[in-house]
């Protein structure tokens, strides 16, 4: 099949990458304009776009995708299908009814399960023992297209999202090449989704990652891992935000919540029901990343200190 590409972060490359060698030919790509990146907030090219141009394929960057020029040129090229990773903007529905194949997205969930923006990200901070991804066809409403095929990944003690959307992005890419070549040869059909176990994963916010350390440490752990690499999960100390990259649960930790137990080499703050959260890696304000007993041995603690007040 003729085949536009529609994706934009890095997690979107390999399943650009496994289409381009496929028996498909990705005619064109479609992604989000450039953005202010860096500390000089100078224009870039998404991730998407960069591969694009480095191989001579057509880039296709509207602000909005409802607009009649880019309709006008899609029409143009007249994919048969447009396969859609992580675009990052809705799609109208008469740009749906452009394409005779659709518009299949590849999701980081097992339908019906978190739909939304932050599926990974849900999956960890909810404690699931497995998520996976899920192709489907969509339609108007929010990730509820009838699905094709999905595949499954356990979700280990230690994964943080980034991890997981890592590796889902492998195996989430060889999906899509299968499910594109079932609907090219007719031997895959569309399924509608069951109505029930719908679960919603909005974007995760700043305010959604503090630490609440009355909580027990093992829901504090997810909030780290459900949270790295960004937002990144954080608390205050002294007024300033520190935030916390990586940490592991303590069973055994008695304490007032967000009290502060520190050697010389660790640092374990005392979280609810009698547990504590070791940090493994914080980021002071204003500061390098740094292994929690670095940051520690750079201040004086007063007795009975707590993060979070």
């Amino acid at each position: 099949m003729r085949i536009v590409f529609a994706g934009t972060p890095q997690v979107a490359l390999p399943s650009l990458e496994a289409l381009l060698g496929s028996d498909h030919e990705v005619v064109a790509v479609l992604t989000r304009p450039d953005a202010p990146s860096g500390r000089g907030k100078k224009l870039t090219p998404s991730p998407v776009a960069a591969r694009a141009a480095e191989l001579g394929i057509e880039t296709l960057t509207p602000a909005k995708p409802r607009e009649p020029e880019f309709l006008a040129r899609l029409a143009e090229i007249a994919p048969d299908c447009c396969p859609v990773v992580a675009y990052g903007a809705l799609l109208p529905q008469n740009l749906l009814d452009l394409v005779p194949h659709g518009f299949v997205n590849l999701h980081f969930s097992l339908l019906p399960a978190w739909r939304g923006a932050a599926p990974v990200q849900h999956a960890v901070l909810n404690g699931d023992a497995v998520t996976g991804a899920t192709t489907f066809r969509i339609v108007a409403a929010l990730d509820a297209g009838p699905t094709f095929a999905t595949v499954t990944e356990p979700i280990g003690a230690t994964d943080t999202s980034g991890d997981l959307l890592r590796r889902l992005s492998v195996t989430g890419a060889r999906l899509l090449v299968s499910t594109l070549d079932g609907i090219a040869d007719g031997s895959l059909t569309a399924v509608e989704q069951p109505s029930e176990g719908i679960t919603l994963a909005p974007k995760i916010t700043v305010g959604d990652a503090r630490l609440d350390w009355s909580r027990p440490a093992t829901v504090l752990d997810r909030v780290v891992r459900g949270c790295a690499p960004a937002p990144g999960a954080w608390t205050t100390f002294r007024g300033d935000r520190l935030k916390i990259n990586s940490a592991t649960p303590v069973p055994d930790h008695a304490g007032p919540a967000g009290e502060l137990t520190v050697t010389k080499r660790s640092v374990t703050v005392a979280a609810g029901d009698g547990t504590g959260l070791e940090l493994g890696q914080v980021q002071a304000q204003g500061k390098k990343p740094m292994a929690a007993a670095d940051w520690a041995r750079g201040v004086t603690f007063a007795a009975g200190e707590v993060l979070g007040s």
